[in-house]
């Protein structure tokens, strides 16, 4: 349930313009201090999933592993995403807000 209400949220942030996705892009807006969210897929590779787990650390950003790289593609209107910044921090609350209730009913 909640995981549906994940993939809306993400939508709407791409429609607002508040979607970074990609792995260059992401990195991107970590560095420039404009990510307020990290979603990485859980199929992306333990390189990936540990570079952004680092930098996302290091630059005091939430980092989250979900989803599958198709479904967050198409969550976004593309094709496969292994990751994506929020770039707003209101539908990052909500979508993090999500993202643990998620967690907490696995």
């Amino acid at each position: 349930m909640a995981q549906n209400k994940i993939y809306s949220m993400i939508g709407l942030a791409m429609k607002a313009g508040k979607i970074a996705s990609g792995e260059f892009s992401t990195e991107k807006a970590v560095k420039q201090g404009s990510a307020a969210l990290v979603i990485v897929s859980e199929e992306a590779s333990d390189n990936t999933k540990k570079k952004f787990r680092n930098m996302c650390t290091y630059y005091q950003v939430p980092v989250y592993f979900f989803g599958e790289k198709e479904v967050l593609g198409h969550a976004i209107g593309k094709e496969f995403r292994a990751s994506l910044a929020v770039l707003d921090s209101g539908f990052a609350k909500a979508i993090e807000k999500n993202l643990s209730i998620k967690l907490q009913t696995e």
